[in-house]
């Protein structure tokens, strides 16, 4: 039988090609994984939609980075972020047992919208694996369209260089 391998989520150093963290704006996270077993198919390769998964996994650690996390959004303030749009552009194959780095980027926010994306990477070598995005409307439990409260449009905003909803 098959040794699966389960690796926790890390935020590590990165890779050649992509700055260190210190280098990187604030609404930028890169988190690694290691490709476990059941994520690939017969071949070894990751199946695609494993790539949406990971793309989930970067968004939480990025709102972890800048303070918070999405269970406090919705438990203290219930405040829901959900994907309204989400894209994928596969571009080499990840497989079995590699490290990936997915890099996260805050591309932008609106009252109730906010914009998502994404680069996985073979952190071996850099090679560019799928880039994607997601926009995610802000939501009440009730899935009515609500404004994202200020202390994290604030934060938000400043993660994504803008200044009063404007890039400066």
């Amino acid at each position: 039988m098959t040794e699966r391998k389960m690796t926790e989520p890390k935020t590590t150093s990165s890779p050649r090609g992509i700055p260190p963290s210190s280098a990187r704006p604030l609404g930028v996270n890169e988190t690694r994984l290691r490709v476990r077993y059941a994520e690939t198919d017969q071949m070894g390769v990751v199946y695609h939609s494993n790539h949406f998964v990971w793309f989930e996994v970067g968004r939480v650690e990025l709102l972890r980075q800048l303070g918070f996390s999405y269970r406090d959004m919705e438990s203290q303030d219930g405040c829901f972020i959900a994907v309204a749009e989400a894209k994928c552009r596969y571009r080499a194959p990840a497989r079995y047992d590699e490290e990936i780095v997915i890099r996260t980027e805050l591309l932008n926010v609106r009252d109730s919208v906010v914009h998502f994306g994404y680069e996985l990477r073979r952190a071996e070598d850099g090679t560019l694996l799928a880039e994607g995005e997601t926009t995610h409307i802000v939501t009440d439990a009730g899935m009515k369209m609500v404004a994202l409260p200020e202390k994290y449009l604030k934060v938000f905003r400043a993660a994504a260089g803008k200044q009063d909803g404007k890039r400066p």
